[in-house]
């Protein structure tokens, strides 16, 4: 059975803080690799897709304070202005948060837009931050927002595979 069809979804097992900070530290990580020319507008911010993630499943334990604090170390890590992830991050957990309820009653296709639509918003953030302190709107951002609505089912796949309980037949 595929998490694309939620008609009887499998019990899952509790999620440790350990996955969840694991797994952001990890999108940390990958968003800090040497991305050059072309690629580097069309990377996707892992550690939004991952905070999205754990924000619309596990909005208790994953809120707007984690999402600034990680978003501090994103600007630490990408030596951007400081706060500039923070507030983008900080809209994107509000957004999680607050919709959660809805994302989670659709099924992974049309998360997708629900998805979509909050990482827009997210970008939006960050690029009217650049623009308020370079003067020109950096569109390439949302070439980033494509890629990473698009990282969305993968990454929710991963972490509900994690997240299944293995159930014996016999």
């Amino acid at each position: 059975m595929s998490y694309l069809d939620q008609a009887h979804p499998e019990i899952q097992r509790p999620v440790s803080n350990m996955l969840i900070m694991a797994s952001v530290l990890g999108a940390l990580l990958l968003n800090s690799l040497p991305w050059e020319g072309l690629w580097l507008s069309l990377r996707p911010d892992f550690v939004a897709v991952a905070m999205l993630y754990w924000c619309t499943h596990k909005p208790l334990r994953f809120g707007i304070g984690m999402a600034w604090a990680v978003g501090i170390l994103a600007d630490v890590s990408d030596a951007s202005l400081f706060g500039q992830h923070a507030l983008s991050y900080t809209v994107l957990a509000f957004g999680g948060v607050v919709l959660s309820r809805r994302i989670q009653m659709f099924d992974l296709r049309e998360q997708t837009t629900q998805v979509f639509f909050i990482l827009l918003l997210t970008y939006a953030v960050y690029a009217l931050v650049h623009w308020q302190v370079s003067g020109q709107v950096a569109w390439t951002y949302l070439l980033g927002c494509l890629t990473s609505t698009l990282l969305w089912v993968p990454i929710s796949v991963l972490f509900q595979s994690m997240r299944q309980m293995r159930v014996d037949r016999e």
